[in-house]
């Protein structure tokens, strides 16, 4: 199985948050309580029980409403900060699969609230959610075991416009690089998100703040300067001193 990536062309994007729905339906995760709070948005979050959420941001030009929608969800990171900071806390919390590359929160290690805080803040994406009453992390599982059955990831194969597709790194980092040359003809800023450092490949036709804060990552994707630090110390603190 060769690694996985997925393409999110946002020029393709209604919003119609068909993928939502498909994700919490596969992953039998409850509904979320929202309430009107002036956006199409809703829930307001990613939670512990929404993986994935489509995000609607709404801005102005030239007199005119212009409509930003960002599927948001895991990256899966080729080097992921989470993986080294949890496993550090709790030994086997995050699984990282070579094969496909899907990074996944391990369900069955429990995390304290405290060592959770850190792990999230070492995501630069804020992806990781938290389960306070199970003690557990959760997020976008990339659908892995929908793949190793040869299934679609579940938004993938529910998205009607075509914004989504999913295959062998590649191809579509191939497929990607070429929507971006010809988005480039309309959207002179036109950019593919992180496309080197993540798995879960957006394209993007505008400043991405506008799309979402963390849309693209600010700090250094894979050993974040935090991680590198705690790679250098931890021999130090494991160390004994024989005297």
């Amino acid at each position: 199985m060769a690694d996985k990536s997925i393409f999110i062309d946002t020029t393709r994007c209604t919003a119609c948050r068909g993928c939502q729905i498909a994700c919490k339906q596969w992953n039998k995760n409850p509904a979320t309580k929202t309430t009107q709070r002036g956006s199409h948005q809703n829930p307001a979050d990613l939670n512990f029980a929404t993986f994935k959420l489509v995000r609607f941001s709404e801005s102005e030009m030239g007199g005119m409403p212009q409509w930003y929608f960002f599927p948001d969800q895991c990256r899966h990171c080729a080097s992921p900060p989470c993986e080294v900071v949890a496993n550090d806390k709790a030994k086997g919390a995050v699984l990282h699969d070579e094969a496909t590359g899907a990074v996944i929160f391990n369900p069955k290690v429990k995390i304290k609230p405290a060592d959770f805080k850190e792990i999230k803040e070492s995501c630069p994406y804020d992806i990781p959610r938290y389960n306070a009453q199970k003690g557990v992390m959760t997020k976008c599982t990339m659908c892995f075991d929908r793949i190793k059955e040869g299934l679609l990831p579940a938004c993938v194969k529910t998205c009607p416009t075509g914004a989504m597709t999913f295959g062998d790194r590649h191809a579509i980092l191939d497929k990607a690089n070429k929507a971006l040359a010809e988005a480039k003809k309309k959207y002179k800023d036109a950019m593919l998100a992180d496309a080197n450092d993540v798995r879960v490949i957006f394209l993007l036709t505008d400043d991405p703040k506008k799309y979402h804060k963390t849309a693209v990552a600010e700090n250094t994707i894979g050993i974040t300067r935090k991680v590198a630090l705690r790679r250098i110390f931890k021999p130090l603190k494991d160390f004994q001193w024989i005297g």
